[in-house]
């Protein structure tokens, strides 16, 4: 009898835990839980834990650390993806054409639940002379041929970009609402607003933007110089690139200075400060895997430089600034950047003239 009870008692344990793990895979493929799928998808990372999330509402919850492809190759892409996963990065953050047909490529290998895919609506602002109308019929155009291209039903986050015309941005976002309401996109949102520009929008919008995307590093400040206070008070949180520094990696933010020290303390890289010090200041951080990077270039090769990388920024909730040195990196002035809203014209009239004030005009 003894031995009976026994045996019952563990195939009753058993049949519980296969249960609990049956729960938690269909909880991953209803769309909820992608930062835990990026640990289950069947290449996955064995030690890789779910990173944290924010509930953006409508049944999103988005991975607050996400990898940015800008720059990379159709093949790199797909290599930067799958090592993402490895290391239990499931939000990929990436840009129409090469990028998009990376991460096609990824989808192919990977199962969509176990990816956050964030894309961006193509930018007008190089086109002045674009309509309202026509704009937002490209907006419409790239919603379906982006899908078609990855294969799948829907993308989990689809960001506007910005443009001098009101307007366009404007038409644009009311498409982006409808493809929400439709069910092509689960949650929308914005990409280098600054104040005026997110005002203008919030005028009309029926759905407010769930992020803004910008440029945050060392330097700038916590609050962005009042761009992440003026968007959080009106309920649009920061989503940061940039923590390296733009348009390549800052020797200034990198190399010595305040943030090497505070790196050195903790025996960390300065690279690995400068994502932690964002994520500890309460924004989302979309991070380059590496240094290898430039103007409208990146690199993710098959050296293990990339995979490494991925880890290191995977590992970034693995350990903690102290308040004093959080509160002491945020009260740093430099380096800084005219605007977070880096590549705005709309909201830095200076770029690409060349001027003093042309954040690009060192390249």
């Amino acid at each position: 009898m003894a031995k009976r009870n026994q045996r019952r008692a563990l195939v009753l344990a058993w049949m519980a835990s296969q249960a609990q793990g049956l729960a938690e895979r269909r909880r991953v493929l209803q769309g909820g839980g992608c930062a835990a799928a990026a640990s289950l998808w069947p290449g996955g990372g064995a030690a890789a834990a779910p990173l944290p999330t924010w509930d953006l509402g409508n049944g999103v919850a988005m991975p607050t650390l996400a990898l940015n492809t800008v720059g990379l190759t159709v093949e790199s892409t797909e290599r930067a993806v799958l090592a993402a996963l490895d290391a239990g990065v499931s939000h990929v953050d990436f840009h129409p054409g090469a990028e998009r047909d990376g991460v096609a490529r990824a989808l192919r290998r990977a199962p969509r639940s176990s990816l956050f895919l964030t894309t961006k609506v193509q930018s007008q602002q190089g086109n002045p002379s674009v309509s309202p109308a026509a704009a937002a019929d490209l907006c419409r155009r790239q919603i379906d041929a982006d899908r078609r291209a990855l294969g799948v039903d829907a993308l989990d986050m689809w960001l506007v970009r910005d443009s001098p015309n009101c307007d366009v941005v404007r038409s644009q976002w009311a498409v982006l609402e409808d493809a929400r309401r439709r069910g092509a996109v689960r949650t929308i949102g914005t990409v280098n607003f600054c104040e005026a520009q997110l005002d203008c929008l919030l005028a009309t919008a029926d759905v407010k933007p769930a992020v803004n995307y910008y440029m945050l590093h060392v330097g700038m400040g916590a609050d962005a110089h009042g761009l992440r206070s003026h968007g959080e008070a009106r309920g649009v949180r920061t989503f940061a690139y940039g923590a390296l520094g733009e348009p390549g990696p800052s020797a200034e933010l990198l190399a010595g200075g305040p943030l090497a020290r505070v790196a050195a303390k903790y025996g960390k890289t300065p690279e690995e400060v400068a994502v932690r010090w964002l994520t500890q200041i309460g924004v989302a951080v979309s991070a380059r895997p590496t240094t290898r990077f430039g103007l409208g270039v990146s690199a993710c090769d098959d050296d293990g430089s990339c995979a490494a990388g991925l880890r290191k920024r995977a590992a970034t909730f693995d350990w903690t600034l102290s308040k004093a040195d959080v509160a002491a990196l945020s009260k740093l002035a430099a380096p800084d950047s005219p605007t977070p809203a880096l590549f705005s014209k709309a909201c830095n009239p200076d770029l690409g003239t060349g001027s003093a004030r042309d954040p690009l005009r060192v390249l």
